[in-house]
C-alpha cells in the first residue's frame, strides 16, 4: 500500500493519496485544493487516479474536486447525507472570504459499511456522523483516514450546521476505538496519531 499526505488549499487540509502497489491505481482523499500539485505527485508516484473520496462536504476538503474529475475515468464518492452540504460548499467558502468553487455532484453516494476496491486494496467505509451528518472514515489495512472526526488530542468541531457532539463521540467510540491500538490515524488537519494513543490520552474521550 502507498499512503502519502500533502497539505492543500487555503486551510491546509491533509490530502491523502492512497495507491495500490500492484495495479498502480489510486484514490485521492479530501483534495482541499492545489489540484495540479496533487496530479504532479500522482505522476511522480506512477499512479493512475481512479476515484476521489470526500470524507465530508465542507468546502476546505473539496477544493480540488472539479479539476481532478476532469481526468479520464475518475469518479467522486461522498456519503449520501452530505450531498446537500457539498452543494453549499462554495457558498460557505465565500462567507469566510475564501475562494469559492462549485464541486461536481458525486457519481457514487455511500451509506457506510461498503468495501471499496482499489486494485488489490480493500477500503472499508465507516460512517462517523457528528462533525457532519455524512462524515466517513476510510479504513484500509492498518491505517484509517478520519477526515475531521478525530485529531491528535482532539475531536472534530460540532458547532457548525449539522454538527452533533454526542453523535460524534458515539461515532468515535463505536467505529474507531474498536480498531487495533497500532492503527495509524490520519486526520484532515494536523499530525498523524494512533488509535491506542487517542484511546489512552485524548481528553475528549476520557
Amino acid at each position: 500500500m502507498i499512503l502519502k499526505s500533502l497539505p492543500t488549499g487555503p486551510l491546509q487540509v491533509n490530502c491523502y493519496i492512497l495507491g495500490c502497489e500492484v495495479t498502480r491505481l489510486a484514490a485521492v482523499v479530501d483534495p482541499g485544493g492545489d489540484a495540479e500539485q496533487i496530479l504532479a505527485r500522482l505522476r511522480q508516484l506512477n499512479l493512475k487516479l481512479q476515484m476521489v473520496i470526500n470524507t465530508h462536504g465542507h468546502f476546505d476538503h473539496i477544493g480540488g474536486n472539479r479539476r481532478l474529475l476532469e481526468e479520464p475515468g475518475v469518479e467522486l464518492l461522498l456519503h449520501r447525507d452530505d450531498r446537500e452540504l457539498l452543494g453549499l460548499a462554495a457558498e460557505h467558502a465565500a462567507a469566510y472570504g475564501l475562494p469559492a468553487e462549485v464541486s461536481p455532484a458525486p457519481q457514487r453516494l455511500l451509506v457506510g459499511g461498503e468495501v471499496l476496491s482499489l486494485g488489490e486494496l480493500q477500503i472499508k467505509v465507516l460512517h462517523t456522523p457528528g462533525h457532519t451528518p455524512g462524515g466517513i472514515c476510510l479504513y484500509v489495512e492498518d491505517q484509517v483516514m478520519v477526515g475531521d472526526t478525530l485529531f491528535a488530542g482532539s475531536i472534530g468541531r460540532t458547532d457548525l450546521p449539522g454538527g452533533n457532539h454526542q453523535q460524534l463521540i458515539a461515532s468515535i467510540r463505536e467505529q474507531l476505538l474498536p480498531l487495533p491500538d497500532a492503527t495509524g490515524v490520519h486526520p484532515g488537519h494536523g499530525p498523524a496519531t494512533t488509535i491506542g494513543r487517542e484511546r489512552n490520552s485524548n481528553p475528549f474521550l476520557a
